[in-house]
């Protein structure tokens, strides 16, 4: 029998190297985190009880152990995980400012998460699933964009709901003109859309938010547009309503690693409970007050994919923040 995944996620599965203090000699000190976007998704999810399910490809390697290990302490089924013995499991090196913001120097020409083949795919995993989740950053090159695709076609065969997360990184394409073309690819198939702010307005060249959102609902059928602000919150968008929630700020934010991925599985957290309905404003405002507690949450903590909050936790804040 072919197991029933609440979400398979497709895409890249690496090591984030991240600063934690310096040497006696001064020297900067990386600790090796899990990362990827795609299975901090799935992570989320795994803590608010769904079944979930990763699809990619790692080094023969220390790392791609590692990360394997991380996903089966987490929760998230690896059957889907292929190794390359050839190329190693791609890094990145993230160097954290002093508001939080974050600068990326990736080790991946290739990386192993590029070669995931069609072949290579586990269909039934993606035949089997309520939810289809990828990134663009699994079609930033020929061979990984032809599997991304091929799973997105399946996915979409077997009736699955199709969530997109573009999560540009620039130094991961040829050109920006090719990042364009492929995220356009990824807004053409998708039901549910998480994008950021600055995303938007390189998108669609519109610094207003809602103009750019109007562009995109024009040219594209995605019912549920999800746009986080940072430090301003995030709005949803679906049928010509619009929603806006605030920020839970946090005095001991560390780090935003993980925050728009915590903000997009909560929203898929609740769209697998509710169904992808013509939600009220109401139910977004419910939907988005989840979220942005979640991602508030992962702020203060170092790395993301082990150290998701429960959905204890996310309650208990806003909770708190109501009194």
């Amino acid at each position: 029998m072919n197991t029933k995944f609440d979400v398979v996620a497709l895409g890249e599965l690496l090591i984030d190297f991240t600063e934690n203090g310096t040497s006696e000699q001064g020297n900067p000190v990386l600790e090796a985190n899990p990362g990827g976007a795609p299975c901090n998704v799935l992570a989320m999810l795994n803590r608010l009880g769904h079944k979930t399910g990763f699809i990619g490809k790692v080094g023969q390697d220390m790392f791609g152990r590692q990360l394997e290990q991380a996903l089966i302490e987490t929760g998230i089924s690896t059957e889907g995980l292929v190794k390359d013995d050839e190329i190693h499991t791609t890094l990145a090196f993230v160097h954290t400012f002093e508001d939080g913001d974050r600068d990326f120097s990736f080790y991946r020409n290739p990386g192993a998460d590029m070669m995931l083949r069609e072949e290579e795919l586990n269909t039934s995993m993606i035949e089997n699933c309520r939810i289809f989740h990828f990134g663009s950053l699994s079609m930033t090159d020929e061979i990984c964009r032809n599997a991304t695709k091929k799973a997105i076609s399946l996915a979409k065969e077997n009736g699955a709901i199709i969530s997109f997360d573009p999560n540009l990184r620039e130094p991961l394409w040829k050109s920006l003109d090719d990042a364009k073309e492929q995220i356009t690819y990824g807004m053409t198939q998708c039901d549910i859309m998480k994008i950021s702010d600055n995303e938007i307005q390189w998108f669609t060249g519109e610094d207003d938010y809602d103009k750019g959102i109007a562009y995109l609902q024009s040219k594209f059928n995605i019912k549920l547009i999800l746009l986080s602000l940072g430090k301003d919150g995030s709005r949803a968008y679906i049928n010509g309503k619009c929603a806006e929630v605030a920020p839970f700020l946090q005095e001991n934010t560390i780090e935003t690693t993980g925050a728009g991925d915590t903000f997009c599985a909560s929203v898929i957290h609740y769209v697998l409970e509710h169904g992808l309905e013509d939600y009220s404003e109401k139910e977004m405002q419910e939907m988005l007050t989840f979220a942005n507690a979640a991602a508030s949450l992962i702020t203060t903590r170092k790395g993301a994919l082990r150290v998701m909050p429960s959905k204890e936790e996310i309650e208990d804040l806003i909770k708190s923040k109501q009194k």
